[in-house]
């Protein structure tokens, strides 16, 4: 079933940019040169992107990482270019028809290719930029419940995706830019390595995961990419070296003043539910929730729980993804309020694939919670 699935998604894969090189080489002028670079750029990009994606771990690590960076920036241009050959053969199938389109339709598909790598160009530029400038979003948050006259200032990060893309230089930005923030508290809202966790381990990234800096201790939860790596348990093993509190479908009372509460990821099947996981807490001090995909929020709700991060959805890494990502969820970015208990669902301070945010922000969320 798995080898079937993997056949069907590379024949897609296949014949999609197939497409695209075609349509591009199609509408590129006559000219010997311009197309056979046009034809030999791209099939490169193609084959780059698929060694990153299917031998990115065996490469070595200055490779890999470059491969990664340009194999994965070719889906930007993949993505935009398909989009806008895709427009252009349904406005020239309209106008077979109709004849509505006055001008040459040749020359409106050469200029329509210009343009839209021109956009993607200025989009890509800007979007580097972006994601390698995070933002700080800070969110002022009470509880309803009795009050301890406190406040606590939480750091939550989500989606690292440590491994050969976000590597060990990245890593010590994203410590610095939350150790900066001097938290009480830090909270890692699953997927924090990519895939395998070899080039992890290979960086020696657990002395710069150990120089996250809160009093109140430092926790995490697996996302859905934890469960991609070589040993199911490797993430949280290599995170409990760095001194970090994993909780899988566990609870840590902190001081005797609140609660840290992580799920299991989603994709576990085995997962307890929420109401199990909370059982016998007591409701009246602070309930924190880690749960990486924010799906059921109404579960959190009837929990008791205070106030749940959550991550996963890059709130679409890049335009238009984070369109489908509104449809997607009931939540897919920001924040939410469901009668007492408060949400906030993070883009992310990693990224996965493509290094660019379009439309979107990497972001460290800063919590003070009052209670």
């Amino acid at each position: 079933m798995k080898i079937t699935f993997i056949i069907i998604a590379l024949s897609l894969l296949f014949s999609i940019n197939s497409y695209v090189i075609l349509r591009g080489y199609q509408v590129l002028p006559t000219i010997y040169a311009i197309r056979s670079t046009y034809l030999i750029a791209m099939i490169a990009l193609f084959v780059v992107m698929m060694i990153t994606m299917i031998l990115g771990n065996e490469i070595s690590p200055n490779i890999a990482k470059t491969f990664s960076f340009i194999g994965f920036s070719y889906i930007i241009i993949f993505i935009y270019l398909l989009f806008s050959f895709l427009v252009v053969d349904f406005i020239r199938i309209i106008n077979h028809f109709i004849h509505f389109f006055p001008i040459s339709v040749a020359s409106f598909r050469l200029w329509i290719m210009l343009i839209t790598m021109a956009l993607t160009s200025v989009a890509m530029i800007i979007g580097n930029y972006k994601f390698n400038h995070p933002k700080i979003v800070t969110l002022d948050l009470s509880t309803d419940k009795p009050k301890q006259n406190k406040t606590l200032k939480i750091v939550a990060v989500s989606d690292l995706h440590l491994g050969v893309s976000i590597d060990k230089k990245m890593l010590q930005g994203f410590v610095k830019l939350i150790n900066d923030q001097h938290p009480d508290i830090v909270l890692l809202a699953g997927d924090i390595s990519d895939r395998w966790m070899e080039p992890v381990i290979r960086q020696n990234m657990v002395e710069d995961l150990r120089a996250i800096k809160a009093p109140m201790g430092v926790f995490a939860i697996n996302g859905n990419h934890e469960h991609y790596a070589e040993i199911q348990n490797a993430t949280a093993d290599y995170l409990k070296k760095a001194g970090i509190v994993v909780l899988r479908d566990q609870v840590n009372m902190v001081n005797s003043r609140f609660y840290v509460v992580g799920r299991e990821d989603k994709s576990n099947k085995n997962r307890k539910n929420l109401s199990e996981v909370v059982k016998g807490l007591d409701k009246s001090l602070p309930i924190i929730l880690m749960d990486h995909q924010p799906f059921n929020l109404e579960e959190a709700e009837q929990s008791g729980v205070d106030f749940q991060i959550s991550g996963h959805t890059h709130n679409g890494q890049f335009f238009p993804g984070n369109l489908f990502v509104k449809k997607m969820y009931e939540m897919g970015y920001g924040y939410l309020k469901k009668g007492a208990t408060h949400y906030y669902v993070s883009s992310g301070l990693g990224i996965w694939g493509p290094q660019y945010r379009i439309g979107t922000e990497s972001e460290v969320v800063v919590i003070n919670l009052k209670y």
